[in-house]
């Protein structure tokens, strides 16, 4: 069996309530099919409190030594706690930047603009200075 460590959400609409479960990973998030639940999340306490979550931590080093794996969520909650090696951070990608034809297109129009106020205000110059 496939083991994970999971949330189990809980509470009222609009006011989320996570219990940290130990489920197989073929069932249901709520399924209530749960073999023990290891500690608790709350994502409505303040960032900084210590009922934000709450491990049991013995239990999580027990059965991630019979071989359950976290979810991405738990893993941060326990590289916090210290239990696990925080992930290193992935390299954004750079999808979001434009192509470099349309930087050099903008660039190009940007220089062609300054060129020509630089121009009109040469002839704005030039038939003052005549005109002395």
């Amino acid at each position: 069996m496939a083991t994970v460590i999971r949330l189990a959400r809980y509470g009222a609409k609009k006011r989320p309530y996570y219990h940290i479960v130990v489920t197989d990973s073929r069932n249901a998030r709520n399924s209530g099919n749960v073999l023990e639940v290891v500690g608790k999340y709350d994502p409505m306490q303040a960032k900084d409190s210590d009922k934000r979550v709450v491990l049991k931590v013995e239990e999580v080093k027990a059965w991630m030594a019979k071989g359950a794996k976290p979810s991405d969520r738990v893993y941060k909650f326990l590289a916090n706690a210290g239990l696990v090696a925080k992930k290193a951070v992935p390299v954004q990608t750079k999808k979001h930047l434009q192509s470099e034809k349309t930087q050099m297109k903008i660039k190009d129009k940007a220089e062609k603009q300054a060129k020509a106020a630089e121009a009109a205000k040469a002839a704005a110059e030039a038939p003052a200075e005549s005109a002395e």
